[in-house]
């Protein structure tokens, strides 16, 4: 994060670097698998391939600070967003895992940046989205703000990264399933937008002033930003989520924003004649302004702010001294400033992109195309109800008139030949192939079943595998494998195993009842399937009945067989229309999910399924209706049929023959039908096993590699590890105690920040004065022997504490982090007597502390140059901590 060195120092924020991840294999493996082949299936791989080309665009390569960089981000951005509801993202499903590592993490020597693998498509828009308001943030900082149209783009960019990253603080924890990193906490994100904001403010400021307008309206604009620059800096004061530079330019910022507020309602006062309030607020600046020049000058500048205040406060008390006389007033008494915010987070709506394309504009949403498939699943159960009742209905008529011999008793009234319906069904079975063809299919059977089991105990084998990899590296990693347990991500996947096993369990029963069904009827399939003449011996003669040719009761028989008869066919045409029928549902679940933001699936489904088979199911209960009272018919013609017929044993037995043979063409042409659906069932079954064994062999790819990021981590986080605990050191090691310190100011926190002048003028009486204090040193926290510098003070000498005796062992940071008194600057950070992290060091000689010219010593302290009793000799060698002045 950096500040720029000039006057505006505006905070920019660094961009998020990501690891490099193949869309175009699990996408393309998605498409393939969930569209047929066509113009549409090609179509969408062509829009993969995009799709990746674009994320290296946006996130492979660097970027420039302009505009056209942050319009590749937030096109993909939109793309991200439009893709999201469109393909099954999760680490059970759709798994692709992006790795993305801390923006503000710079990395140690033993270890890569802090860094995040997560299979989430949230977790990388998230990242997508701080890296486009980190950019805008950098482009608005590069902005020249002496150009007015520079000015309106920098403020644009800056309410843009605002809303950015207050879309990340409000979204951020249900997009993700683990901690984020601190970077993208919704803290840390919470107080960039702040930030971003704040500097928004302040560049509309900057126009009100290069547009000179009115002092009461400059001074409102300047009091807000004032507040927002505040707000961030409580935000992180105490927090160690932003780089250490940024809370003194917050604080630098805070204190210039005021005294310009101030500035500019001086000048308002001074136009309404009230000199004494021209002067307070004067002041008031001037010592905002003077608190930044002397603690924050390496970040900021205000040196032309500066010597504008003093001269108006010249001016201002020599025109009050020697002509008005006005009582200056406190600044507590003074009349708040008001506010004027113009500038607001720009809601995060996609697109953002000025010219977007969605490149899967034609995919139906996954919630589309999961209620397609639910309405698809309930279409298919009301055709096959429907089919399956007329089926039904026709079997049990072909089996009633078996039964009664029909039609083969009217036309058997010669009693020594073939009925003709007999020689029928006999060619019928031999054209479809015989018995061979029977015993192919029942062959064929456990073939398939064997090899649809094969491929579901090997899918279900991979994700057993790698369940017991994760159990084993979890049970020595402890807490830091923390990562979903296989166990709990893979059981939507065994839940789905156990159904196909009880689906093929189901199927291997089925297929014993149509060999059971067979072995009955072989025999009588067999003797249909013998050349005619050797048929006809096969069937027992009779006497002839031929007295009862051309009687009513023939007639009656042969004209309800008839009507029978094309009850069947128009159930065949009712059938064939019943699977013809067809309703694109798309267009209507996507006008519910516009409107509604939800689909309800199945009032919707059945509304429609009511309204396109709900005639249908009229016909086929009429049909049924027709059937039944045409059956009721042929049974009472029948039995007047049968008593006009001799009865004689001949008779009996070639009728009861006639019956078998009926039965059994009717037996073969079910069982073919049987096993054929079967055949398709397994083959059917095999592809979607196939899909069932990619997709798990998918995600344990995926959890492999996950499992190896992340065994990566854990080595670095080991070897970064002290190799050794902290241990005491005996007491008779330890240096002798320093006489008790006298009372004296309480050390400053490490925290940067000026306060409010009035807050001094509240502090209670009892209160020890501070010392004053030199300007802040440059240092860097890793070097805590750089040189301060430490000029002479100008206020009076204070009695200081001698320095304490060193802890037994190296204990935390090297300056205390409480706070000091309320009301009271605080004192920089290279300012601290007591220092004592440096001397904790094993066998480490303590080095005199050298007191600057003007600043009193400490009480009790032996001569200058002399160590404190208790402490071992000075080597020669040794340079002090402190310079000598």
């Amino acid at each position: 994060m950096r500040p720029r060195a000039e006057m505006a120092a505006f905070i920019s924020v660094p961009l998020k670097k990501s690891s490099e991840v193949d869309l175009v294999k699990p996408l393309s493996k998605f498409v393939t698998a969930s569209y047929p082949a066509g113009d549409e299936q090609s179509e969408y791989l062509r829009a993969v391939e995009e799709l990746n080309k674009l994320r290296k665009s946006a996130l492979g390569r660097p970027l420039d600070k302009h505009e056209s960089s942050l319009e590749i981000l937030l096109r993909y951005y939109d793309q991200l967003c439009s893709i999201e509801p469109k393909f099954p993202f999760s680490e059970n499903q759709l798994c692709l895992t992006f790795t993305w590592k801390d923006a503000f993490d710079k990395g140690s020597l033993f270890g890569g940046s802090v860094k995040l693998s997560l299979a989430s498509l949230g977790y990388e828009k998230t990242c997508v989205l701080f890296n486009c308001a980190a950019l805008a943030s950098q482009i608005a900082t590069e902005q020249n703000i002496d150009n007015d149209e520079c000015l309106k783009a920098a403020a644009k960019y800056y309410q843009l990264a605002s809303g950015a990253f207050s879309h990340i603080k409000d979204t951020v924890l249900s997009a993700l399933s683990r901690e984020p990193t601190m970077d993208i906490c919704p803290e840390t994100v919470g107080t960039l937008s702040t930030i971003m904001l704040a500097q928004a403010q302040e560049v509309f400021f900057l126009k009100a002033t290069s547009d000179r307008m009115k002092d009461a309206v400059i001074a409102k604009l300047a009091n807000q930003a004032a507040d927002f620059y505040g707000e961030a800096f409580k935000q992180c004061q105490y927090k160690d989520n932003l780089p250490k530079e940024v809370l003194p330019v917050l604080a630098a910022k805070h204190c210039i924003m005021q005294a310009n507020a101030e500035l500019h309602q001086s000048i308002l006062a001074k136009q309404k004649k009230r000199f004494g309030e021209e002067i307070a607020r004067l002041q008031h600046a001037a010592e905002l302004v003077k608190t930044v020049a002397s603690r924050y000058d390496e970040y900021v500048s205000v040196k032309d702010l500066s010597d504008k205040i003093n001269r108006a406060l010249t001016a201002a008390k020599k025109d009050n001294d020697f002509i008005y006389h006005d009582r200056v007033p406190e600044v507590k008494d003074l009349e708040h400033i008001g506010k004027a915010a113009l500038v607001k987070a720009t809601a995060i709506t996609p697109p953002l992109s000025q010219k977007y394309t969605d490149l899967f504009e034609k995919m139906v949403p996954m919630a589309v195309q999961q209620s397609m498939g639910i309405y698809g699943q309930r279409k298919a159960d009301a055709v096959n109800r429907l089919v399956g009742t007329m089926r039904e209905a026709t079997n049990l008529c072909n089996g009633v008139l078996a039964s009664l011999n029909l039609p083969a008793a009217l036309e058997d009234l010669s009693g020594d030949s073939i009925p003709q319906s007999i020689a029928e069904k006999s060619r019928s079975i031999v054209q479809q192939g015989g018995l061979q063809n029977i015993e192919k299919l029942i062959r064929d059977l456990p073939e398939l079943l064997t090899r649809n089991r094969e491929i579901l105990d090997e899918s279900l084998k991979m994700l057993d595998d790698e369940e017991t990899t994760d159990n084993e590296l979890r049970s020595k990693f402890n807490q830091r494998w923390n990562r979903t347990p296989s166990g709990d991500l893979y059981k939507p996947l065994r839940a789905e195993g156990t159904n196909f096993r009880n689906v093929l369990d189901k199927a291997v029963q089925a297929d014993q009842v149509v060999r059971d069904r067979y072995n009955a009827q072989c025999d009588m399939i067999a003797l249909l399937c013998k050349p005619e003449n050797e048929l006809n011996a096969a069937i027992p003669s009779a006497n002839p009945t031929r007295t009862l040719q051309g009687s009513e009761v023939v007639n009656v028989l042969r004209s309800l067989l008839a009507q029978l008869d094309e009850v069947k066919k128009e159930r065949e045409t009712l059938e064939g229309e019943i699977k013809a029928v067809t309703f694109d549902m798309s267009t209507t679940f996507l006008k519910a999910l516009a409107q509604d933001g939800a689909i309800n699936e199945e009032q919707l489904s059945l509304s429609q399924l009511d309204q396109s088979y709900g005639s249908y199911n009229q016909k086929v209960s009429a049909s049924l209706s027709k059937q039944e009272e045409l059956l009721g018919q042929v049974q009472t013609a029948h039995q007047e049929f049968s008593s006009l017929k001799q009865s004689n044993n001949e008779a009996n037995q070639r009728e009861e023959v006639l019956k078998k043979l009926a039965s059994a063409h009717d037996s073969y042409v079910e069982i073919c039908n049987n096993l054929r659906e079967g055949t398709k069932f397994y083959n059917d079954l095999t592809e979607i096993l196939l899909k069932f064994q990619n997709k798990c062999s998918d995600i344990v790819f995926a959890r492999k590699t996950e499992r190896d990021e992340l065994l990566k981590e854990l080595q670095q986080s080991i070897a970064r590890e002290p190799s050794a605990p902290n241990f005491n050191v005996p007491a008779y090691q330890s240096t002798p105690a320093a006489p008790a310190p006298a009372p004296g100011p309480t050390p400053a926190p490490r925290t940067v920040f000026a306060q409010q002048p009035q807050q001094v003028q509240q502090q209670p009486q009892q209160k020890p004065q501070p010392p004053s204090r030199p300007p802040p040193p440059s240092f860097t926290p890793q070097a805590a022997s750089a040189t301060p510098t430490t000029p002479t003070p100008t206020g009076p000498p204070t009695s200081n504490p001698p320095p304490m005796a060193p802890p037994s062992q190296a204990q935390g940071p090297p300056y205390p982090t409480y706070q000091g008194y309320q009301g009271f600057y605080q004192m920089p950070m290279g300012y601290n007597p007591y220092t004592y992290g440096q001397y904790n060091m094993p066998n480490m000689p303590y080095m005199p502390y050298q007191a600057a010219p003007g600043q009193g010593g400490y009480p009790g302290a032996p001569p200058a140059g002399q160590p404190y009793p208790g402490y071992p000799q000075q080597p020669p060698q040794q340079q002090p901590y402190y310079p000598q002045q």
